[in-house]
Formats: structure tokens, sequence, C-alpha cells
């Protein structure tokens, strides 16, 4: 499979695609210059300063508009991305910086974290309850990265980037804790890139984006690689999520983070690929 390029470089960073179902739109975060990116018009992309690095946005399911997950802790906005309220920070080091979310189907917020220097285990996964509080769901992670649910919701499948694979939990409902954590998927040494952001389709096959591979693999639930996805001209592919009405398009953030001036042109754009598989809708924020 082949993808192809929908945008211009629209970010520098490029992350943490999602597909707004009420605006009909698809979301991208600018991740290092604090943005949010609106691709519904892709003559004139919209983007909205949220004041801070962005590391995710999710819409909200109780009080409308949308929750981001910022450098160090969550903010609300409106349906404009004006500013509501800041929620109290969930990181004290400042040398430790949300990285990428999801929410899992009860509507609890999770975000990983990692170090600006990448320090092994210095990062974690907190958990953000529909009334503001927050936790730490589990600890002890490098670079935080993908996280989805099965369709059940009774797996979590995550990346810890430097792992060079997708582990799976089992996920217990009542209390969002992460349990029996276990090899999903393991990148061969022979393949290019590691293991980013992350969708699943409906069939409950995770497909990942290769960081520094230029690709994302697709898997079944049994972990078996079933496609691989080119994505011409960047190297630095960074996340995928499905989107459109039918939520059967796929598509791919890239990033020119570590790049030489001049280096790929189109680094920061973002790709599409109808890959033939629905993908699974994603849970908003309950609160």
């Amino acid at each position: 499979m082949k993808a192809e390029r929908l945008t211009a470089p629209v970010t520098w960073h490029g992350e943490g695609p999602f597909w707004d179902r009420v605006g009909q739109r698809m979301l991208v975060v600018d991740m290092l210059a604090g943005a949010v990116v609106d691709l519904a018009s892709l003559e004139r992309t919209a983007r909205y300063d949220v004041g801070s690095r962005v590391a995710a946005v999710i819409r909200r399911r109780a009080g409308g508009g949308f929750i981001v997950a910022t450098e160090h802790g969550f903010s609300l906005f409106d349906e404009a991305f004006s500013l509501e309220r800041q929620l109290p920070d969930v990181l004290a080091d400042a040398g430790v910086r949300l990285n990428e979310g999801g929410c899992d189907p009860q509507g609890r917020f999770y975000c990983g974290s990692m170090a600006y220097d990448a320090t092994p285990g210095a990062g974690s996964v907190c958990r953000l309850e529909a009334d503001g509080s927050a936790s730490v769901a589990f600890g002890g992670v490098t670079i935080s990265n993908g996280l989805q649910w099965s369709g059940d919701g009774s797996l979590a499948y995550y990346v810890d980037t430097p792992t060079r694979r997708i582990d799976v939990f089992d996920f217990d409902s009542s209390d969002g804790s992460f349990h029996g954590r276990r090899p999903f998927a393991e990148m061969d040494d022979d393949v290019a890139g590691l293991p980013d952001g992350m969708a699943i389709d409906a069939e409950g096959g995770p497909w990942v984006a290769l960081w520094g591979g230029g690709a994302v693999h697709r898997y079944d639930p049994d972990g078996r690689l079933t496609e691989v996805v080119e994505v011409p001209g960047v190297s630095h592919t960074s996340a995928a999520a499905f989107g459109g009405p039918a939520l059967d398009t796929l598509y791919i953030t890239s990033s020119r983070q570590h790049l030489p001036v001049g280096a790929e042109p189109a680094a920061g754009s973002v790709f599409v690929l109808q890959p033939g598989v629905r993908g699974a809708a994603l849970h908003d924020y309950a609160g």
C-alpha cells in the first residue's frame, strides 16, 4: 500500500490526529509549536494557539468543546478553541512533557510522557478522570506513544517507542487499571524506524507509524504483520488515525524534527490512504 500526500507541510512536528465527528474534520497537533491544526479546509487550514506545547486533542462528551493535553497538564477549550479552564499540572518536572494520549471506552483520558532528553524510565502514563482528578496509571516508560483499546475494551495496546514493539495489557474498565503487560508485536531488527503513534481498525488491527521508517504497519489481532503502508518523501511518520464520515480513510502525520535544513520538503505534511477497512471510532473524554 502507498499513501498519498493530502496537504502541504502544515506542521513542524505533526502528531495526534483526531477525527472530530461533530465538526466532520481532521484535527492534528503541531506539538512543539503549541497549535491545533484544523484540516476542514485544505485550501486554508486553521491554526489554534493553545498557549503551550501540545500533545493531544480530544472532544469532550459532557461539556462540549475539547480537552487538550499540553506540556505538563490538561486544558479545556470551547468549540472555537478559546480557553475555558486550565486544570492543575500533572507533571512537576520541567524536563518532562506529555507526549501522546487517548480515551478509554469509559471516557477517561490517558496521556503518556517522556523526558526531553529521553532519559530511560523517566516517563509515565497519567489517567485523567471525568471530574478532573489525575493519577499515574503506570510508570517506568521512556517515550510513551500510541495507546488504543480493543473493541470490547478488555485489552489496551501500547507503544513505548525504544522497546521496538507494541505491548498489550489486560484492561480493567472498573478503575482504569492496566495488568499483565506482554509483547504483542515486535519490530524485526531489519525494519527501519521505531513504533510511534497508533490507530486501530474495526477488525481489531493496530496500525502503527514508524518514526524514521517512512511507513505504517498494520497487525492483525494475533500480532501478525498484514499490511505495510509506504509514505513517500518523508521518514518521520509520527502517528495515524482513521477519519472521514465512514471512518474509511487513514490519516498519517509527519514531522521535520531532527531533519537537516532543506531535507525532505514534504515533511510536516499529512498523508492519506483508503486501506479497505474502517477504523474503530475514537472515544471522547467524559468530562
